[in-house]
């Protein structure tokens, strides 16, 4: 597993532990490291995602919401939930990182760690997204359609 990948995953983790406990983000890094090692770089990584995604959570719910047609987001099962979170954060302030990735990362969390429908539920959310994003993007000055 590559360093950018197994700094997804920790995020991810951490950013679950934060969502089933609601325990301060601070708390949830410093107990998830007790138990977890690695590189200090994959180590600053995650932790740069988890505490990213974890502060701008209300922006990212609310780009999720409209992208998951058909479900009320109180919906999504947490494991989903927070994969979703995670690459939503990636595909609206991590611009360096190439969106394909962002949603290959995903989907293959998803594999992992949800249920059986979870990688295609999250491929779709994060697609969905992505279009809005670059339909933001690709209009003269940045300007949103509608």
């Amino acid at each position: 597993m590559g360093k950018r990948t197994k700094a997804r995953e920790c995020a991810f983790q951490m950013l679950y532990q934060w969502d089933m406990t609601r325990e301060p983000m601070d708390r949830v890094v410093e107990a998830f490291w007790r138990v977890r090692s690695t590189t200090d770089e994959t180590r600053a990584r995650a932790e740069s995602l988890a505490l990213g995604a974890q502060q701008a959570v209300e922006e990212l719910d609310a780009a999720i919401a409209p992208a998951a047609t058909n479900w009320r987001f109180e919906r999504i099962a947490a494991v989903d939930r927070n994969i979703l979170r995670l690459g939503t954060y990636e595909l609206m302030h991590e611009p360096k990182t190439p969106p394909a990735v962002v949603l290959d990362e995903a989907v293959e969390m998803a594999k992992r760690f949800g249920e059986a429908d979870s990688a295609s539920f999250v491929n779709g959310v994060l697609d969905a997204i992505l279009r809005r994003l670059r339909g933001k993007d690709e209009r003269p000055g940045g300007r949103s359609r509608g």
